[in-house]
């Protein structure tokens, strides 16, 4: 059983197929796909007229799950298949990381739909529950962005966003003179301070285990493939010393009365950073999970799940309203904590997804270094980063602006990013490769013939993890940081420290590699992050650019840090992946505030989501297209289409931030107005001009019908179906509310 959406276009034969070129766009899930089915329908009859072929896949987190269960077609599959020939050209719009929570509520909602998928097992103690883990396992968290993700990334902020920003400049606001905003970070006995590495001699099948105190071997991974020059690295947090790390934060926030809030990133790193939520959680509520605690675990209700499963869950134990009323104590006699819904009781620690380091952090910086409290006033935060990799990045962040004030959107520079994933390099904490330690012991890991590459020392509750990064994508990605330094003449700082075990190891290949290209003439740098970022933000203070060149991780953080500081939001980037084999992946920007835009809709009717990543990521996608199958008319419509997008922010046609103000659909109607105009008047293509000159008029002079019919709707609950599965012809009827528009664009 496979969906559809009626906007689609005919599926046709895979994807895979040699020799058949087109667009594939990417169905998602939350505001992302509600503004496809306003936005697709346009691209489509344009993208028609042009002969540019474009078909679309369903990769949202629902259509992963029916795929794990054979009732529907495994696009994401498909699309990580194409992605690794010459042929791909895939438009990835934002996707649903899914936390535990989200991966429940998902499968309950297609469950009401009558869809035979199974309940997420507490527990894998049967053969039968271990097969059905397995199956959400590989939908749960980041599970989109390493299957497609076969090249490195080029992020940066296109010049018309820029110039945009430096008209409209939003505020940063200033911090109070002596805040005591701060980040709270282990610095010993964590992922950083624990970890080894070693770069692979020849090709290997490796495996992991552990060899417990009693002397029992326990073979945790086995099959592991890995390549000449592949780095393997491994690392632990140690549990006894994150949770006296924890316990001593709360005191701090306590004694300094600031908010207490936790920064994870438990949607990337999908198997450890819930566990490390968890600890927080039951170091909060440390006297509640002392007394209930087993009455919860018997009830599968988890700390790592957050507070706000834990006390929906509540109703079943015949002692839950005592248990409620003891977190309720609990939340008032800790130290003040930060709330993401002051208005609906949401604290920081309800849901692990809902606080995502690299958007809350930021988020942070931008507000002068307050979050908000249970009333809904701001306050300064004692901003929890339990592992110390990165978390010095934010607080160098914080001392800047404390020292200088707020940056300046009207005069700063930009700090675009070059980042290290294809192949799933570097994906810390997630996938097969993360544990939590049941038996003291020793986790080692082994080469084929016995041989001892890592091992670690682990005791009960440690959270230990593997990662592999391979060598052709860190030549790609050093390649790729040379073209981008020379393409724009800005200087690149490598984001790697010396004294960290992975990142001395990628810092051999990156001196080794860059004697292969002809860097003369350009200013090339290997900085530990947090002297990187000090270096960026004091060029970025004079006005100038500097790119980031960094590993997995920092990218995910970099792209949204510097983009919500110097435009506001991380959803204005131009993300495009040269993916390795020769093809393009063209990424349309974050989706952090996706839930909530998706919250107003269905309230108000009214969508807040900004697509101009959409028109950024189409531009170079039909440029690709072009050069793919030798239509010159696609490379007209990414001209036009970019020039369109400059008048649309020059015109301040983004959706407003109110009722009575154009939204998402109003937003496209412009960028097809102005985009009809820009193919009416070029001369590179007769046959287009004439095309879309009756198209352009038609639009024009119906311009104060369309906004009206678009702003008629407002104001009233909206009906979609569904938040994981909308119902497609309810949705695309919210969506497309206009009928003069709809005539228009559907006679092309």
């Amino acid at each position: 059983m496979s969906r559809h959406h009626p906007q689609s276009a005919t599926r046709g034969a895979p994807v895979t197929d040699a020799g058949k070129t087109r667009i594939i766009y990417t169905h998602t899930d939350e505001a992302p796909l509600l503004a496809t089915y306003s936005f697709l329908p346009i691209v489509q009859a344009y993208a028609g007229k042009a002969g540019v072929a474009m078909e679309t896949r369903d990769i949202s987190v629902a259509s992963r799950i029916l795929a794990q269960f054979g009732l529907a077609d495994d696009a994401l599959a498909e699309l990580g298949a194409l992605a690794k020939t010459p042929a791909a050209n895939i438009v990835k719009l934002p996707n649903v990381s899914a936390s535990i929570p989200q991966l429940k509520a998902a499968i309950a909602e297609l469950q009401a739909k009558g869809y035979a998928v199974p309940d997420l097992p507490e527990s894998a103690d049967s053969e039968e529950d271990k097969a059905i883990l397995a199956k959400f396992d590989k939908v749960k968290g980041s599970a989109v962005n390493p299957v497609l993700r076969e090249g490195n990334s080029d992020r940066r902020a296109p010049l018309s966003v820029k110039n945009y920003a430096k008209k409209h400049p939003h505020t940063n606001k200033p911090f109070t003179e002596g805040s005591k905003t701060n980040v709270a970070t282990m610095g010993e006995h964590d992922f950083k301070a624990n970890e080894k590495s070693v770069t692979l001699a020849a090709d290997d099948t490796l495996s992991i285990v552990l060899e417990t105190a009693n002397g029992e071997t326990k073979t945790l991974l086995e099959g592991l493939k890995v390549l000449a020059g592949e780095i393997i690295d491994s690392t632990k947090m140690e549990a006894a010393y994150l949770d006296e790390f924890l316990v001593n934060a709360l005191a701090k926030a306590k004694a300094e009365d600031v908010l207490f809030s936790v920064h994870l990133k438990a949607t990337m790193m999908k198997v450890s950073d819930p566990i490390i939520f968890g600890h927080v959680v039951k170091a909060f509520f440390k006297d509640v999970f002392a007394q209930y605690g087993d009455d919860l675990a018997a009830a599968g209700l988890s700390a790592n799940d957050g507070l706000g499963a834990i006390l929906a869950g509540l109703g079943e134990l015949p002692n839950g309203a005592e248990i409620k009323a003891a977190f309720e104590a609990g939340l008032a006699g800790g130290p003040r904590l930060s709330y993401t819904n002051s208005d609906k009781g949401i604290t920081n620690l309800h849901v692990p997804s809902d606080v995502i380091v690299d958007a809350s952090m930021p988020a942070l910086v931008r507000n002068g270094g307050r979050l908000w409290g249970v009333d809904g006033g701001e306050d300064d935060t004692l901003a929890v980063i339990p592992d110390s990799s990165y978390a010095g990045v934010y607080q160098a962040v914080l001392d800047d602006v404390k020292k200088h004030g707020p940056l300046d959107p009207a005069t700063i520079g930009t700090v675009p990013n070059v980042g290290l994933m294809a192949q799933a390099a570097e994906e810390y904490g997630s996938h097969n490769k993360t544990f939590e330690i049941a038996q003291a012991g020793t986790v080692r890991i082994l080469g084929s013939d016995g041989t001892v590459l890592i091992e670690h020392d682990v005791e009960v509750g440690d959270i230990w993890r593997a990662c592999q990064t391979k060598d052709i994508p860190v030549q790609d990605w050093v390649k790729l940081a040379v073209t981008r330094a020379r393409a724009s003449a800005t200087p690149a700082i490598f984001w790697l420290d010396e004294t960290r075990a992975h990142d001395a190891e990628i810092i051999k290949k990156v001196t080794t590699y860059l004697a292969d290209h002809d860097t003369d003439g350009l200013k090339i740098e290997i900085l530990a992050p947090s002297l990187a970022c000090s270096y960026s933000l004091a060029r970025l203070r004079k006005g100038e650019d500097t790119i980031s060149v960094t590993g997995n991780v920092l990218r995910d953080y970099n792209t949204d840090l510097f983009p919500i500081l110097e435009l506001g939001t991380s959803a204005k980037m131009l993300s495009v992946v040269p993916l390795i084999a020769g093809g393009g992946l063209f990424e349309t920007g974050a989706g952090g505030s996706a839930p909530k835009h998706v919250e107003q809709l269905v309230n108000e009717d009214y969508l807040r989501w900004d697509s101009l990543g959409e028109f950024f990521a189409l531009v170079p996608s039909f440029e690709k297209y072009a050069e793919q199958a030798g239509v010159p008319a696609a490379q007209v419509l990414a001209d036009t289409l970019d020039r369109a997008t400059g008048t649309f922010l020059d015109e301040d046609r983004s959706p407003g931030r109110k009722l009575g103000t154009i939204d998402n659909r109003g937003s496209h109607f412009y960028v097809a107005l102005y985009w009809a105009e820009e193919l009416a008047a070029q001369t590179d293509d007769a046959e287009l001009a004439a095309a879309f000159a009756p198209l352009a008029k038609t639009l024009r002079e119906n311009e104060a019908t369309i906004v009206e019919e678009l702003l008629a709707v407002q104001g009233k609950p909206a009906d979609i179906g569904g938040y994981y599965l909308p119902d497609p012809e309810k949705t695309a009827a919210v969506m497309r509310p206009s009928a003069t528009l709809n005539a228009a664009v559907d006679s092309l």
